[in-house]
């Protein structure tokens, strides 16, 4: 990874336990390129290595965008549908590793969250914004692409069907009202407490049991994602777990 790439995409895990990825790139409104994408999976890796991470915040760096998504100039060279089958697979790769995060995730949204932005959202656990926020993938207006089957299931699962639409087929953007009306978003403040709500918001999740965490996140993710109810491998870790034993221990003596 260049030394230009790590100033791009960075991490840093507090004292706390939670994980910061910061994507700084303002002067494109965070867009992402190839390899600022490959630095965020492998600053994932690093998070799912490292025991002393309880959660993960993910947020866009400047005061204006979370990520707007893809780099325009990452299309430049694209002969046919199959670069965009290539293209979308790529990203798959991207969110799912976001998805699989076994610890609980926060977006932190100050601005635009748009396109690729908005799929890196949807697949955090929570997202946070800031009053003047704004979520939407413009595509019907902008480039004319599409976004991948599975993207828009998940959007269709956090947004439902209408919402969706408004955003795909009429280029329309939600409000952080209507962001946070609707459960999209766990609580819209002004920009200034965004960074104090998103670690109260970790401190709660951590504080609570990570092996029911890690089940129900995954479960969730099949559903959505694969539509399968397969899950004697997490009721078995779960139900084996030390957490468990614990809990029922101290229930029994409280």
């Amino acid at each position: 990874m260049s030394a230009a790439v790590q100033e791009r995409v960075t991490c840093v895990v507090h004292a706390s336990g939670a994980a910061e990825i910061v994507i700084d790139r303002p002067e494109r409104h965070n867009a992402m390129t190839a390899p600022m994408y490959e630095a965020l999976l492998a600053h994932i890796a690093a998070c799912r290595a490292d025991p002393a991470v309880r959660s993960v915040l993910l947020r866009g760096a400047g005061g204006k965008s979370f990520v707007s998504g893809t780099d325009i100039a990452h299309f430049r060279d694209f002969r046919d549908g199959s670069d965009g089958i290539a293209y979308e697979a790529f990203v798959e790769r991207v969110i799912d590793a976001v998805e699989r995060i076994p610890v609980p995730t926060v977006a932190v949204v100050d601005g635009w969250c748009v396109g690729g932005g908005l799929a890196l959202a949807t697949a955090c656990d929570f997202r946070l914004c800031s009053a003047g926020s704004r979520f939407g993938a413009p595509i019907a207006k902008t480039l004319s692409n599409t976004l991948s089957s599975r993207n828009i299931a998940r959007l269709v699962a956090a947004l439902g069907v209408p919402r969706v639409k408004r955003m795909l087929l009429l280029a329309d953007y939600l409000s952080a009202d209507e962001a946070l009306a609707c459960g999209f978003v766990h609580a819209a403040v002004p920009a200034g407490q965004l960074p104090d709500e998103a670690h109260a918001l970790v401190q709660r999740l951590m504080a609570l049991s990570g092996a029911t965490q890690a089940a129900v996140k995954e479960s969730l993710r099949r559903i959505v994602a694969e539509h399968s109810l397969a899950d004697d491998d997490l009721v078995d870790s779960v139900y084996g777990s030390a957490a468990f034993r614990a809990g029922v221990a101290a229930f029994i003596k409280g």
